[in-house]
C-alpha cells in the first residue's frame, strides 16, 4: 500500500464509494472529496457500487476507505469484507449521511463507524467548537467556527475520542453533541465527521473543510497519532 509523494511524503490509496440517496448528491461530493485530499497525497479511486466490497483481499490494496452511501444496505457478505478489512488495518473516515447515514440498521457497520444518525430536528446556524486542542486533526485550526446546515443528532459510541462537539438544544433541553470523532477498529484508524450536507457549505465555511480534510488524513496515517 502506498508509495511516496512530493518531498518524501507518502502517498496513500483511497477507495470512496459513492452512491445511495441523490439528495446527499454523491455525484458531486465523491470528486469534491478526492479533490480535497489529493494535495495532502491521498489518490482516491471512486466506484458507483457496492461490488468494490467483494474481496478483502481487493481492498487491503488501500490505505483508506471513504464511504459516501447514504442509506442503502450491504449485504451480509459485503459487511464482513467490509468490517474485516478495516479491522484488519485499512482504514476509514468519512462525513455527513454518506458514512453516518449508510445501511441503517447494520449494526456491525454501525459500531465500526463509531455512532450513526438519529435525524436533525434544527436546520440553520450553530457553531462547531474543537475539544481536544493538542490533536494533530484540531491543532492550529479555530477553537470554534460558525455552520450554517443539517444540525445532525447523532446515536454515538461512548469510546469514541472527541475531536469537535456542538451545543444541541432541543426539547427544552440543551446537550453537547459529537460532531467529529476518532477511533480504533482493530488495526483500523477510523473518523468521522458530521458535517457537509452540501458542496457550497464549505465555500462559505472553509473550516469545515479542513476540519473534514484532517480527520481523512488522520485516518490514513499521514497525521501523527
Amino acid at each position: 500500500m502506498g508509495g511516496w509523494f512530493g518531498c518524501g511524503v507518502p502517498l496513500k490509496k483511497a477507495l470512496l464509494f459513492a452512491g445511495g440517496w441523490d439528495g446527499h448528491q454523491p455525484d458531486k461530493f465523491a470528486p469534491l472529496l478526492a479533490d480535497a485530499i489529493r494535495p495532502h497525497g491521498i489518490e482516491t479511486r471512486i466506484e458507483r457500487n457496492l461490488e468494490c466490497l467483494a474481496s478483502r483481499d481487493a481492498l487491503s490494496a488501500f490505505d483508506l476507505i471513504i464511504p459516501y452511501w447514504t442509506m442503502g444496505q450491504l449485504t451480509n457478505e459485503q459487511t464482513a469484507v467490509l468490517v474485516e478489512a478495516v479491522r484488519g488495518g485499512v482504514n476509514l473516515g468519512g462525513i455527513h449521511g454518506g458514512m453516518g447515514d449508510a445501511f441503517r440498521g447494520n449494526l456491525d457497520y454501525e459500531w465500526m463507524c463509531g455512532g450513526h444518525f438519529a435525524s436533525h430536528p434544527h436546520v440553520g446556524d450553530y457553531t462547531i467548537r474543537l475539544t481536544d486542542r493538542q490533536h494533530p486533526i484540531t491543532r492550529g485550526l479555530p477553537e470554534s467556527f460558525a455552520y450554517r446546515s443539517e444540525q445532525y443528532y447523532l446515536l454515538v459510541d461512548p469510546g469514541v475520542h472527541v475531536v469537535a462537539e456542538t451545543d444541541y438544544r432541543y426539547e427544552g433541553r440543551t446537550v453537547r453533541m459529537p460532531v467529529a470523532w476518532t477511533k480504533t477498529w482493530g488495526r483500523g484508524r477510523v473518523s468521522y465527521c458530521s458535517l457537509g450536507h452540501a458542496p457550497e457549505e464549505f465555500t462559505e465555511f472553509p473550516a469545515a473543510l479542513e476540519l473534514i480534510v484532517r480527520c481523512l488524513r488522520w485516518s490514513a496515517g499521514l497525521l501523527s497519532a
